[in-house]
């Protein structure tokens, strides 16, 4: 039985809006971890006690790390996407944006779908990182392809998760 399109919008953008409080309270504690500037010494001692010490040479760049995590079953009961399907995918939609590498990894995973039934499906993780000073003009590329695999293999959505890192190759 499917939800009507109102509770099924209603839903989703109360999932979105938690969400979007989630990461704005824990964003700024996560950005401010990766500051390159060494603490005062006013800092609890159990906030020097958790940070490295200050001979500690930081090491990397400032990169954003996207983690995409691609279902493979489809809701209407077709066949499962297959590794050819989804590498092909990956040589079309995603190594044009990101010809610099980037990761796969197999997995099993879980998750609620629309009509609240618990799903369990083989999937693929995508792992891209890129320079922190690119991020809004790989935001776009990103975006397209969540969109494109969505349309491409009937899925109801491709998670996503940004965070902050630094990256020494």
């Amino acid at each position: 039985m499917a939800l009507p399109l109102s509770r099924l919008t209603r839903t989703r953008l109360a999932v979105a809006g938690a969400a979007t409080a989630v990461l704005a309270v824990a964003a700024p504690a996560a950005y401010a971890s990766l500051d390159d500037t060494p603490r005062s010494s006013s800092s609890t001692a159990a906030s020097a006690s958790a940070s490295p010490p200050a001979s500690t040479p930081v090491r990397g760049e400032p990169y954003t790390e996207t983690r995409l995590f691609f279902g493979t079953e489809r809701p209407d009961g077709g066949p499962a996407v297959t590794d050819k399907q989804f590498m092909a995918f990956v040589d079309k939609e995603v190594t044009p944006g990101f010809p610099d590498g980037l990761t796969i990894q197999d997995g099993r995973g879980q998750w609620r779908d629309a009509n609240g039934r618990i799903e369990r499906e083989r999937s693929y993780e995508l792992i891209l990182l890129y320079p922190a000073g690119e991020t809004r003009e790989r935001d776009l590329l990103i975006e397209e392809i969540r969109g494109d695999y969505e349309k491409a293999f009937a899925q109801e959505s491709v998670a996503r998760l940004d965070e902050r890192t630094r990256v020494d190759f």
